[in-house]
């Protein structure tokens, strides 16, 4: 086996980028930019008679937290999927069924049909969303991967920043059900091409080495397993300290990029100020990610944590009198916050559990953010339903949980110490 020449070119920034579009795509399509169009659905729903008013909310925060849910409680699954399957196969199936449901959705008048839409998109994140994409990455870096997975995360922001100015301007001039066929285009004519020709699973597929490293380097031993098994992390109370404040960081990430959007429109922003916001909330945590990704390889990652959680429970005080002039005032800090949390709660899995079972651990932590995000959206939507459509006293609930999830991070802290 050989490796491409120290300053030759790396196929594996190839691979980088072609996760980051599935990224951008996957994300962008079924949870980053749908908001966009919530308002119109609703509206629709509500219209055709197929939703009662007073329970309209609580059916947009359904078909969101499905997505979530299935995309989260299904990754162990893909996991294993991922060990006897090769990721180009899995990532096309990925599009198939994500450009099925996005296809059911724009069809259907019957809520049912919409919640198996939801459903298809949430399974499609599992062979297209970030778990096989982080695999993927890792697969080709080992030295660099922590730079690797930085730029690979961003697209899971960047696709809420684009479909948002894509989508709005099209809901307007051809309504939200043309634009979701629309949009949709973009896995057939960009993500399947890029995956079906660009994607190879290992460096070893090439005849290279991952990193692009001379074969001499590698076999110094720069790939080393160590760290724990899912059974022995399951077992230490540092593994659940760290799930729990994922469930706790993940509810408000989930209300604030699925459902404040709903709130802005109340407040007297423009369904085109309402995308700005959202995309200004992805644009910021993109920013997040690297500069909070730069600082933990700085700092302890626990304390760069400990200053994401404090952005973020600090943002949300402003939701207890939102306003059209104070809405930015949330999603700026909040999306810096959110980017950097996002990046290390990956990071500090793998500094604490090392890289033996890593990809099972993160699974299972996938799993419980998921359940932190959909009780979140329920919650929220209940709430919000039972005073009239209005988001202010379900914010509560957002508030109380970002300042549990602070003080968990400090905790980790601590037991990091003792770990």
């Amino acid at each position: 086996m050989t490796s491409r020449k120290s300053g030759g070119f790396f196929y594996g920034w190839v691979i980088v980028a072609v996760a980051t579009l599935a990224l951008v795509v996957s994300n962008g399509l079924s949870i980053g930019g749908i908001p966009v169009f919530y308002k119109a659905i609703r509206d629709d729903f509500v219209a055709s008679g197929a939703v009662a008013a007073d329970s309209a909310e609580s059916f947009i925060a359904f078909g969101a937290t499905l997505t979530f849910f299935f995309a989260g409680t299904l990754s162990p699954l893909a996991g294993w999927l991922i060990q006897r399957f090769s990721l180009k196969k899995l990532m096309f199936a990925g599009c198939l069924l994500l450009g099925l449901g996005l296809t059911a959705h724009s069809q259907t008048e019957n809520t049912f049909v919409v919640y198996a839409a939801r459903t298809l998109m949430g399974i499609s994140l599992c062979l297209v969303g970030v778990l096989p994409s982080i695999v993927l990455v890792s697969n080709w870096f080992v030295r660099r991967r922590g730079l690797a997975l930085g730029i690979l995360l961003t697209g899971t922001s960047i696709g809420g920043v684009v479909i948002p100015q894509i989508a709005t301007p099209l809901i307007t001039a051809y309504g939200w059900r043309t634009t979701m066929l629309i949009v949709s285009f973009l896995i057939w004519v960009v993500l399947v091409p890029a995956i079906l020709f660009l994607v190879k699973d290992r460096p070893g597929d090439l005849g290279i080495l991952p990193d692009g490293e001379e074969l001499a380097a590698a076999e110094k031993g720069s790939v080393s397993v160590q760290g724990l098994m899912l059974s022995e992390a399951l077992r230490t109370p540092l593994f659940w300290i760290l799930s729990i404040c994922a469930a706790a960081v993940f509810y408000p990430i989930f209300v604030a990029t699925q459902q404040v959007i709903l709130q802005a429109a109340k407040i007297g922003l423009s369904s085109q100020q309402a995308s700005f916001g959202l995309s200004t909330l992805f644009f910021v945590s993109v920013t997040g990610k690297f500069l909070f990704g730069f600082l933990s390889d700085r700092f302890p990652p626990t304390r760069v944590m400990i200053a994401c959680c404090f952005l973020m429970f600090a943002s949300t005080l402003v939701l207890l009198d939102l306003t059209s002039s104070t809405v930015f005032a949330f999603l700026i800090p909040f999306g810096f916050g959110y980017g950097g949390t996002f990046v290390l709660l990956q990071r500090i899995a793998a500094d604490y559990f090392g890289n033996r079972d890593y990809p099972k651990i993160l699974g299972v932590l996938i799993v419980i953010e998921t359940v932190g995000a959909s009780i979140g959206g329920l919650i929220t939507g209940r709430l919000a339903d039972a005073a009239g459509g209005d988001y202010t006293t379900a914010f509560y609930a957002l508030i109380a949980v970002s300042g549990l999830a602070f003080l968990l991070t400090i905790s980790l802290e601590f037991s990091r110490k003792e770990y």
